[in-house]
């Protein structure tokens, strides 16, 4: 799918896009290391009441998905973000004037990496972040929203910008 400029200046560069990514690595990974070092695996401490800061270990994927395999996720999902992450370093040259689409991808790239580097140092992804709504009940016990960490929130955001740019790209060209 061939994607066209988008309107007005010059492209940033595909340094301000990798710095972008490292910053959301390092704000992800800051974040861990101060739950690993004020928390034990489990505690929870209520901050409202509908959000916690919890220390949870996932060594699945999303929604701990396949977090009860043998072991053999932590490299798959290890590897996967790094050839993912190559994908959008050639995405991003492919499309420097697609603002929107750069910036989407390099949250994702972020978020991805963070989450690698969790499963190479730890084995598992550090999640800490916990939200509590009632209508979530049917489908969470409780009503818990599974935890998650900054890279996760990286991550949607990037999906979210990524839908928001096919939508505008969609209007654009009909």
């Amino acid at each position: 799918m061939a994607r066209s400029p988008a309107r007005g200046g010059n492209a940033p560069s595909l340094a301000l896009w990798l710095a972008l990514a490292a910053i959301v690595i390092l704000a992800d990974q800051v974040t861990k290391t101060l739950i690993l070092g004020a928390f034990q695996y489990g505690d929870t401490q209520p901050v409202t009441s509908f959000f916690n800061i919890v220390r949870a270990h996932n060594s699945g994927a999303a929604f701990s998905f396949l977090a009860g395999a043998s072991g053999w996720q932590r490299w798959f999902f290890a590897g996967l973000g790094l050839v993912a992450s190559i994908f959008i370093v050639w995405m991003m040259r492919s499309h420097p004037t697609q603002r929107l689409f750069c910036f989407a991808v390099s949250m994702i790239m972020g978020g991805a990496l963070g989450n690698v580097i969790d499963r190479l140092l730890h084995g598992y992804v550090v999640d800490f972040l916990q939200f509590r709504f009632g209508f979530l009940s049917p489908l969470f016990q409780g009503g818990y929203f599974p935890a998650f960490n900054l890279a996760d929130s990286a991550i949607t955001l990037g999906a979210i910008c990524l839908i928001l740019d096919e939508i505008l790209r969609v209007r654009r060209a009909g």
